[in-house]
């Protein structure tokens, strides 16, 4: 059983903030199969799942998104190499695509709480947001919504993640390194 698990903040304040990119793409992935609502108030997320894969979205906020992978993990008996976690990242570039097993959190909260309750070794799909000028503006900067120069891009940008989290299904990840990693929007959105 593979666990995709999409990084962002409950409320429609949040809906269009560069954190919340995480939750578009397990909305994609969750619309792509019609996976069905298994949720429960103990997942503390919003969980839908087809015969072989889950799709979870914290409803904890953030900074408490281990709180929600811990009993999803549990209750399937997941081991932490299906788990793939989906989430905005401040170190590269809008649009850029990256992945990687386990390695640090970067300064993510989120990142930070889920290595804090089942550990760092889980595969991340790292979504470049961009970041701000100065350290201090970054958590303003991520609860920000995206430019309307970078919404009419995050259509094409969140099929691209698509693919990839399915080709991750099927491929080892050197192959879907090689063929969905991006370095900017430009090769989706010139």
């Amino acid at each position: 059983m593979t666990l995709f698990v999409g990084l962002g903040n409950p409320g429609s304040q949040y809906e269009n903030t560069r954190h919340n990119i995480g939750f578009k793409v397990v909305d994609a992935l969750v619309g792509h199969f019609a996976a069905r609502d298994i949720s429960k108030n103990t997942f503390h997320g919003q969980l839908y799942r087809t015969a072989s894969t889950l799709f979870l979205k914290p409803t904890t906020y953030m900074n408490l998104s281990g709180k929600s992978v811990l009993p999803v993990k549990q209750f399937f008996k997941i081991e932490l190499e299906d788990i793939i976690v989906i989430h905005d990242d401040i170190d590269l570039p809008f649009g850029a695509v990256r992945f990687k097993r386990g390695g640090g959190h970067g300064g993510h909260n989120g990142l930070k709480s889920i290595d804090a309750m089942v550990g760092r070794e889980y595969l991340r799909v790292r979504i470049g947001v961009g970041k701000p000028e100065r350290k201090s503006q970054v958590a303003d900067y991520v609860l920000h919504d995206f430019s309307e120069v970078e919404m009419a891009c995050i259509p094409q940008l969140i099929t691209h993640v698509k693919e990839a989290c399915l080709a991750l299904q099927k491929h080892d990840l050197n192959e879907v390194k090689s063929h969905y990693s991006l370095k900017s929007i430009e090769a989706l959105c010139p």
